[in-house]
């Protein structure tokens, strides 16, 4: 309930019936990722998203999924997409570098196309850390894309 009194107030959805949405996922760390996709997709289907309104894809590693959901999002077929990943860190500074960059990309590709794009791309220290997280990262990434895609067409 708002704070503001006699003001209108668009309340969260997350009823994704009618709604399409783009899911691009990382083949690299690919265990975590297939239960990030997993989690994802049953949390989309529990939203009401139809499997058919559901297009998914993937790409090699993190770095490369900015470039595929801004095509997604120019193609004016997707409500809102979702990213799926896992970055776990190594011995090397090429983590912070994935890190940064995928997500920076992610916000930059959203931002200029006007399409939400949920970020459930997992950052982590370790594989145990990632695998801990996945089914709750997967849910929330859904339940993310829905709740956009539909704060977005409220606002339009």
């Amino acid at each position: 309930m708002s704070k503001c009194q006699n003001v209108r107030e668009i309340e969260p959805s997350l009823d994704g019936a009618g709604l399409r949405v783009g899911v691009v996922m990382s083949r690299f760390n690919r265990d975590i990722v297939d239960g990030l996709l997993s989690a994802c997709c049953q949390e989309l289907g529990k939203l009401g998203v139809a499997p058919e309104n559901v297009t998914m894809t993937s790409v090699p590693g993190a770095l490369e999924l900015p470039l595929v959901l801004q095509s997604m999002g120019q193609s004016g077929r997707f409500d809102a997409l979702v990213a799926l990943g896992s970055v776990v860190r190594g011995e090397t500074y090429h983590f912070e570098v994935v890190s940064n960059e995928s997500a920076r990309g992610i916000t930059d590709a959203q931002l200029a196309m006007g399409v939400p794009i949920a970020n459930g791309v997992l950052t982590t220290e370790n594989d145990d850390q990632a695998l801990a997280r996945v089914s709750v990262k997967g849910a929330e990434a859904a339940q993310a894309a829905v709740e956009m895609a539909n704060l977005l067409k409220n606002l339009r």
